[in-house]
C-alpha cells in the first residue's frame, strides 16, 4: 500500500482519483485538497432537492456527485482530505460497516488529539469535538475494494454551505446557517494558532501510518492512474451522471384517478434522511424511488430493492424490505428496513 501525499490538486482530482485507484486494482491513501471550491452530494441524493444548482451555476460553483453515500457539502482549499481504498480482503479489514468506520477513523480521530482536539467517534460515522462534528466522513464500495473519505476542516465557509443548499425561503436558511455553526467545528475555532498545513499533512501522514503500516510515499499521480482519472472524467463530470437521481419534491400526494395515486414522503432515520417516490394502484407499489444522505452497502443494490418493491402491498413493504437485507446482505448503518417501511406505507 502507498501513501500518496499530493497536496492541493484540482476539484476535480480530488474527486476522481479515489474513484479511479480501486478500479485500478491499488489500494492506498491519498491525501489531498481541492485547489477551488465544489459542492459535493452523496450518491443516493437527489441533486434537484438538495442544492440551488443554478446559484452554483451563476457563482461558478461546480456540483460533482461522488460514489459514496452521506449528504451535499461545501468543499475548498481549508479542508484536508484523507481517502483510504483498501481491498474488502485485506486481514486489517473488520467485518461490518461500523466496525470499519470506528476502526479507520482513527487516524484522523489521533489527528485531533495530537493537535490538543478532543475528537471521539459518533456512530454511525461522525467525529465530534465538544459535541459538535469536525469531521465529515463517508464510506463505500468500488468493485472488490472499500473506500473510507473524510477530512480535517482547517476552516469552513458556514455563510456559503447555507447558500448553495436548495431550501424554501430565507428565513429557513437562516436557520440551516445556525444549526451549521452551531454543530460543525474547525481547527481554527478550537485552537490558536492554527499549525502550518505542511505539519497537518505531516500529522495525518504519520497517524494512518502508525495505523496501517509503513508504506512508501508518493507525491505525485503516475500515467496509469492519470489515464483512469481521466476516463472516469467522461462520465463523471455529465449532467447524465449529476442528475441520475432527479425526481419530484417530497412530501405530497396526488391522485391519478381513483385507486392510483403518486406519493411523496421523506423520514429522518438516525443514519440519514430517507426520500421516497411511489406510484400506488389499489394499496400496490407499482414503481418505487428511494433517495437520500443514507449509506447503503453494496451500494447498487438499491436500484434492486427498488426493482424488487414492486408488486409489493404497501402494507407489507417492510416485511419484503427485510427479506431484502437478509438475501442481500445489506448494511445501512443507522437505517433500518423499517425506516424505509416508513416511507412506503
Amino acid at each position: 500500500m502507498k501513501l500518496y501525499r499530493l497536496g492541493s490538486v484540482s476539484w476535480q482530482d480530488s474527486q476522481l482519483l479515489y474513484h479511479a485507484l480501486p478500479r485500478l486494482g491499488r489500494e492506498g491513501v491519498i491525501l489531498c485538497s481541492p485547489a477551488t471550491t465544489y459542492v459535493c452530494i452523496g450518491y443516493f441524493q437527489d441533486v434537484g432537492q438538495e442544492v440551488d444548482v443554478e446559484f452554483c451555476r451563476r457563482q461558478g460553483i461546480p456540483v460533482f456527485r461522488r460514489e459514496v453515500g452521506g449528504g451535499a457539502v461545501y468543499l475548498d482549499g481549508e479542508q484536508l482530505f484523507f481517502q483510504l481504498v483498501i481491498h474488502r480482503d485485506n486481514p486489517l479489514v473488520p467485518a461490518g460497516k461500523l466496525a470499519f468506520y470506528r476502526k479507520f477513523l482513527q487516524a484522523p480521530i489521533e489527528s485531533y488529539r495530537a493537535l490538543g482536539i478532543p475528537a471521539e467517534y459518533r456512530p454511525v460515522n461522525d467525529i465530534i469535538a465538544n459535541q459538535r462534528k469536525v469531521s465529515g466522513c463517508g464510506a463505500a464500495q468500488i468493485g472488490d475494494y472499500y473506500v473510507l473519505v473524510g477530512n480535517l476542516i482547517v476552516d469552513f465557509n458556514y455563510e456559503m454551505m447555507a447558500r448553495v443548499l436548495k431550501v424554501p425561503d430565507e428565513k429557513f436558511r437562516d436557520k440551516v446557517y445556525k444549526t451549521i455553526y452551531e454543530n460543525l467545528s474547525t481547527v481554527k475555532r478550537e485552537i490558536e494558532p492554527v499549525p502550518p498545513r505542511e505539519e497537518l499533512w505531516s500529522l495525518m501522514a504519520k497517524k494512518f501510518v502508525e495505523m496501517l503500516g509503513p508504506m512508501e510515499v508518493q507525491a505525485t499521480v503516475d500515467e496509469e492512474w492519470r489515464a483512469k482519472t481521466d476516463e472516469l472524467a467522461t462520465q463523471f463530470l455529465t449532467d447524465e451522471w449529476l442528475y441520475q437521481k432527479r425526481r419530484p419534491g417530497a412530501g405530497r400526494e396526488v391522485t391519478i384517478r381513483a385507486g392510483v395515486q403518486v406519493k411523496r414522503k421523506m423520514h429522518k432515520a438516525p443514519g440519514g434522511l430517507i426520500r421516497a417516490t411511489t406510484k400506488v394502484q389499489d394499496g400496490v407499489l407499482t414503481a418505487v424511488s428511494l433517495s437520500g444522505d443514507f449509506f447503503f452497502y453494496p451500494e447498487e443494490k438499491l436500484a434492486a430493492l427498488e426493482a424488487a418493491l414492486e408488486g409489493v402491498p404497501e402494507a407489507e413493504a417492510e416485511a419484503a424490505i427485510a427479506r431484502f437485507y437478509k438475501e442481500h446482505g445489506i448494511e445501512s448503518p443507522g437505517v433500518t428496513p423499517a425506516d424505509f417501511g416508513r416511507v412506503l406505507a
